[in-house]
């Protein structure tokens, strides 16, 4: 059987391609309808979510190294992309619509900027605290918007946290039919992990898949597709159901192209947005190209710029017909390794397989019941900002779970960047009373000795998520076989570091060469957890400095 090219991440044997085939039809089934549903929630017409996946496939595909990765619109944008169509339409969605598109085009030439400056590294920036309540905020605004639609109502409040405290009279007001195809997609949805570890063949069928095959014939039951009115039995209440609670679809393919209004592309609203896509945007898709590249069987590692440069590209083309923006999705991309997927053709098929869908079988997807996709997206949510995340971020030290929650908060009760910068913010101040001199915040001070084919690099003051991107600029610069990491005068050594410098100790060892770390022996650690945050106290950090 001949080996796949693992440089250009294109398969030369048959076999490789028919597994690629394969991976690709599966992911396509958990594709359509979560590209139809982030597409809704984000306050675009439902085939916007489905152009930008076979945009992700067809063209992104050749473009990007990243070799296992789906490309696709992400639940992580909803936000961003709900926001700019409500505040530049003023209540217009057809016409916030077409100005959302523009902020989409011009950071997606902000993308590509960044790639051609080699920005791939954005990813090793921020802490994984920030990010991870970041996403989290996310989660529970999904979930504040679609536990609505879930039940058939439609809520007065618009923000986040108006809404969450609304949910109790939507359950009130619930639509009984709209509520059971909800209720029993959300349950398929979270009883599906556990009955696939009781029947192993259940692994290889995806979860939307079932959540479909109930739900449309529920639809189809209560007879959605026209509009009337029936009376609940247990309350003997009236209720009106119809198409508007299916997704609409255009009949022609190209009926659905729409080009961005530039008008408004540089008002203040419309830079918040350019930035928020460009920014939030870049690192997920970095993020999560660098998750997927820790899944692949064969450990290969994706040039993360390359692959920044291939969603900048998409992007921009989604931009211009009508798309969300896209990123390197990492629910699909692990479905994609699950099934066996052997490069980015698995990409190119599963976007192959959407075109070909939406252009010859519209009719089917008119047939998914809204409160389907809703109950997918609340899943989606509730794992973004699941309690374990919580618990996870707690045991690794209690000033992460500060960020993390400060991060969550401020991102639900204001916007994302305000959140990542309050989440930035504190930490840096949590660095500060830990010990760490605001002068070595962004600059470490790194004293270098090499001695054949070992090199030390001594760090001193303090080794944190800001100057992470200069210690391991350093690290690049030596090829020597053994390389030593020295923080006996570093007063503070951060969990982003220790987390960061344990993911390259990993690619040391791949490719034949250790990185070690010393110097540590009288740090404390500010918890159990092994990759926490080190601390000097005050006598060792004066008897310690030269």
């Amino acid at each position: 059987m001949d080996k796949p090219d693992q440089s250009a991440g294109v398969p030369t044997g048959a076999p490789s391609i028919r597994n690629d085939l394969v991976a690709g039809f599966l992911v396509f089934l958990i594709a359509l309808p979560l590209c139809l549903g982030i597409a809704m929630a984000s306050g675009f017409p439902p085939v916007a979510g489905i152009i930008t996946a076979v945009i992700g496939g067809v063209v992104a595909t050749w473009i990007g190294s990243a070799a296992l990765t789906i490309k696709g619109p992400a639940a992580g944008l909803i936000v961003i992309a709900l926001g700019a169509v409500t505040e530049l339409g003023s209540g217009n969605g057809s016409v916030g619509y077409r100005r959302a598109l523009a902020t989409i085009v011009v950071a997606a030439v902000l993308q590509i900027g960044f790639a051609l400056a080699r920005a791939g590294a954005l990813g090793d920036f921020f802490p994984s605290s920030v990010v991870h309540g970041m996403l989290a905020a996310i989660g529970i605004i999904i979930c504040s918007k679609q536990i609505h639609v879930a039940l058939g109502v439609t809520p007065e409040a618009k923000e986040p946290l108006h809404l969450l405290f609304e949910i109790p009279r939507s359950v009130g007001r619930l639509n009984p039919e709209i509520a059971i195809i909800g209720g029993v997609s959300l349950a398929i949805l979270f009883a599906f992990p556990v009955l696939a570890k009781r029947f192993s063949f259940l692994k290889k069928i995806p979860a939307p898949l079932f959540v479909l095959a109930v739900a449309v014939p529920l639809a189809h039951a209560f007879d959605l597709e026209h509009e009337h009115t029936y009376t609940f039995s247990i309350n003997h209440h009236d209720y009106k159901i119809g198409p508007n609670f299916l997704v609409n679809l255009p009949g022609n393919v190209l009926a659905a192209v729409t080009t961005p209004d530039f008008s408004a592309v540089l008002s203040g609203t419309s830079l918040k947005y350019i930035v928020m896509f460009a920014l939030v945007g870049s690192i997920e898709s970095l993020l999560s190209a660098k998750a997927v590249d820790a899944l692949d069987p064969e450990k290969r590692r994706s040039d993360l710029d390359k692959d920044l440069l291939a969603t900048g590209v998409g992007n921009l083309v989604a931009g211009l017909i009508g798309g969300l923006p896209m990123i390197s999705e990492i629910v699909r991309s692990s479905a994609n390794i699950g099934y066996g997927a052997r490069s980015r053709l698995s990409n190119f098929f599963h976007g192959l397989f959407l075109l070909l869908f939406v252009a010859f079988l519209p009719g089917l997807i008119h047939r998914i019941p809204l409160a389907a996709l809703a109950a997918m997206l609340i899943y989606t949510g509730t794992r973004l900002a699941s309690l374990h995340e919580f618990v996870k971020t707690f045991r690794i030290g209690r000033e992460q779970l500060l960020v993390f929650v400060s991060t969550t908060i401020v991102t639900i009760a204001t916007d994302l960047l305000v959140g990542v910068a309050a989440g930035i913010v504190i930490k840096m101040v949590v660095h500060v009373v830990n010990g760490a001199p605001i002068k070595s915040l962004f600059r470490p001070d790194i004293e270098e000795r090499s001695v054949g084919e070992r090199v030390v690099l001594r760090i001193r003051h303090a080794a944190v998520f800001s100057n992470y991107l200069s210690i391991k600029g350093r690290l690049a610069k030596h090829e020597a076989k053994h390389v030593v990491v020295d923080f006996d005068h570093a007063r503070l050594v951060d969990h982003t570091v220790m987390e960061k410098l344990h993911e390259l100790r990993g690619e040391f060892e791949r490719s034949g060469r250790t990185l070690e770390l010393i110097g540590l022996d009288r740090h404390r650690s500010l918890s159990e957890h092994p990759l926490a945050a080190r601390r000097k106290a005050a006598l060792e950090r004066a008897g310690s400095t030269p």
